[in-house]
């Protein structure tokens, strides 16, 4: 393998390496973060984000974001426990409900893109501070408790060592890359992302695949909702603030450009992962939250220049 193909796989797994890097750093410098139960931890910790990542990854890859996925997360968890405990709804119902209304919110974002022609920031951000209003409203400010085991089994119980949200993780992460290396409709999203104009010549339906990934989005921040909720055996008004900022981030980390057309269903959980590893390491070593936050926030920043250095690198070779 010459220099330039070995460069081009250092780059293309450069994540994984990271990764790699980060937890053999961790576990030299605190034993106790290599250990079985802790990565389990870790895993658990970082799994409703993966999932927020995973479904954000979509509007992302087309060049677009969906800052709303919070909101709904929130909204999702609020109306699903709400119609459990206020109104007497069996859990599948309730949570079969919510995830229709979080498909609705994502269509409405799309929609919003290519109807209304809003650009992507706008509409998601129009329809974030939306959800965050009626998930006040619906909860009066106060938290919606005393849901039933089978619906708390979700987002806290187990499958042996295995929790329930490492599986969902796992399900939705082999189904996002069957979508995106297998099937046409993955090539599609990747060509609008590269250009929609040339996309849209090659005869790809644009405004729909556009409408498409945000309905996406919407339904797996809506099922992490669910799962949030369930986790925290409770509905909180203010759950889920600042997924988004973190889903953007493991997305980002993870390889995949915020400018479209570049990156795989793997990276959003390995983004994931390396800001849910720091956040383990950083609490071992008992260093101040506040500083956690900062260190976050450079790695972020180093993420995104590589994003932007990259792509100026491949247009100036194109």
């Amino acid at each position: 393998m010459n220099f330039r193909g070995l460069r081009a796989l250092l780059q293309r797994y450069n994540s994984v390496l990271i990764l790699i890097g980060l937890y053999l750093v961790f576990a030299v410098i605190s034993p106790r973060f290599s250990k079985p139960q802790n990565l389990i931890n870790i895993a658990l910790q970082s799994s409703i984000t993966a999932i927020v990542a995973l479904g954000l990854s979509l509007p992302i890859l087309t060049g677009g974001i969906d800052l709303s996925v919070s909101s709904t997360a929130a909204l999702a968890g609020a109306i699903s426990a709400g119609l459990i405990v206020r109104s007497g709804w069996a859990v599948f119902p309730a949570i079969s409900f919510v995830l229709l209304i979080g498909i609705g919110i994502g269509a409405l974002v799309g929609l919003l893109v290519v109807l209304g022609r809003l650009p992507p920031f706008v509409a998601s951000l129009s329809l974030m501070a939306v959800g965050r209003g009626l998930t006040l409203v619906y909860t009066e400010g106060k938290p919606i408790s005393g849901l039933p085991d089978a619906y708390i089994a979700l987002g806290s119980g187990s499958i042996g060592p295995i929790p329930n949200l490492v599986i969902f993780l796992l399900m939705l992460l082999v189904i996002t890359h069957v979508l995106l290396s297998r099937t046409r409709y993955g090539h599609h999203i990747y060509a609008i992302g590269g250009s929609s104009d040339v996309a849209r010549l090659a005869g790809i339906p644009v405004g729909r695949v556009t409408i498409s990934v945000y309905t996406l989005s919407g339904f797996t921040a809506a099922f992490s909702g669910v799962l949030l909720t369930a986790r925290l055996w409770s509905a909180q008004p203010t759950a889920g603030t600042g997924l988004e900022l973190e889903a953007i981030a493991a997305v980002v980390i993870g390889g995949n450009s915020l400018l479209g057309g570049y990156g795989n269903a793997a990276g959003p959980v390995i983004g994931a992962l390396i800001m849910g590893g720091i956040g383990n390491g950083l609490n071992l070593l008992r260093v101040s939250s506040y500083i956690q936050q900062i260190v976050k926030g450079l790695v972020l920043i180093a993420a995104v220049m590589v994003d932007f250095r990259s792509n100026r690198k491949s247009a100036v070779a194109v």
